[in-house]
């Protein structure tokens, strides 16, 4: 039973998938004498916890109930009160948790206040302490490593070219396989992308609301928290007028300095290595400035092959289409390898069909 209310309150925290950022998605579920008596997820950064949208469910029925929260309850005074504090004060008999928060100055105290307060504190077994951390990979990430979870995204032809030797690349896959990644930028805080791809495409990079079809709360949430979308210019080469920066949140990362920059673009102003915006740089600046946690790339494969080069991708995800595109057509990634020992070795993780096309989910 711990198990089935557990995987309940997963699921609940994976209804904030697309909005929480930089929150956590989090879900609760309130159970006493074995019945489902309040639950709750947390919708978007500075709204309610999932405890306690929950405890407001359950009202007097939370005393002496066992609480499912699929994140250590908050113990600190953050845009909203300590959830730990909530749960004691509500009379709740027992807490069962998925996993500790991984922020290093936070993880446990939550726990500590709750078994202070003579609450029984229990933490899940280890299959949904993985589906909790896969849940907030991006969030678990920034606050061990100071870095955001960072996935490419590429279509390609099953001969493996990503566009015409033009650059002509629209379309290649079809247009379930680009509803899917319109979800993907959704559960993104940033898309970053580089001045060939958004010069080529005409590209803008947001999340379509005929596209994304999400049930609804979702799809409005996930329509307000539009994320920051980026473009690697280190030369300027995109100019302000574009399609690309006539969307809000756009923003230029460059280590050049432009004259006249528009009151509706941000700069991030990074430092130079080998004749290209430095990445690594980069991924710190959007973690540490703007609490990104995830990082979706849609570049080309200059961009995408240094990525991936720097060490600095965790996961592809590849849409494969049922075309030929020759082989003069352009490659999936720019990587210069030469030795069979150079190559890169991947885990696939998931295959399956996308309308026609097939997208490969591979981990670094």
């Amino acid at each position: 039973m711990d198990r089935l209310w557990m995987g309940r309150a997963l699921q609940l925290a994976e209804l904030g998938l697309y909005s929480t950022h930089p929150n956590p998605r989090v879900g609760c579920v309130l159970v006493r004498d074995g019945q489902l008596v309040g639950e709750g997820w947390h919708q978007q950064a500075g709204t309610p916890h999932a405890e306690v949208h929950a405890l407001r469910e359950a009202g007097e029925r939370a005393r002496g109930a066992t609480a499912y929260v699929s994140l250590e309850p908050c113990s600190h005074h953050g845009r909203t009160p300590p959830c730990a504090q909530a749960l004691i004060d509500a009379g709740v008999s027992q807490v069962v948790v998925a996993m500790q928060d991984p922020n290093p100055q936070v993880a446990g105290r939550g726990l500590d206040m709750l078994r202070s307060a003579g609450i029984a504190v229990w933490l899940a077994g280890e299959e949904l302490q993985r589906q909790a951390e896969e849940l907030n990979r991006g969030f678990a990430k920034r606050m061990r490593c100071g870095l955001p979870w960072v996935t490419a995204k590429l279509a390609m032809s099953l001969d493996g070219r990503t566009a015409m030797a033009s650059g002509e690349s629209q379309w290649i896959t079809g247009a379930a396989a680009r509803a899917d990644v319109q979800r993907l930028r959704a559960r993104s805080s940033a898309v970053v992308s580089g001045a060939d791809t958004v010069l080529l495409d005409n590209a803008r990079l947001t999340v379509r609301a005929d596209q994304l079809d999400l049930p609804e709360p979702q799809q409005q949430l996930a329509l307000q928290q539009q994320a920051m979308r980026v473009v690697v210019d280190g030369r300027l080469r995109v100019p302000f007028d574009c399609a690309f920066y006539n969307e809000p949140n756009g923003w230029l990362a460059s280590y050049s300095t432009p004259a006249l920059v528009p009151d509706t673009v941000g700069v991030l102003e990074l430092p130079e290595r080998q004749g290209q915006v430095d990445l690594p740089a980069l991924l710190d600046c959007l973690a540490r400035q703007h609490e990104v946690n995830e990082v979706l790339v849609e570049a080309g494969p200059r961009l995408a092959g240094a990525f991936l080069q720097a060490g600095l991708l965790d996961e592809l995800v590849i849409y494969m289409a049922p075309k030929l595109l020759g082989s003069d057509a352009r490659p999936l990634l720019d990587l210069p390898l030469l030795r069979m020992a150079e190559a890169v070795d991947l885990q696939i993780r998931d295959i399956r069909a996308v309308g026609n096309d097939w997208r490969i989910t591979c981990r670094v």
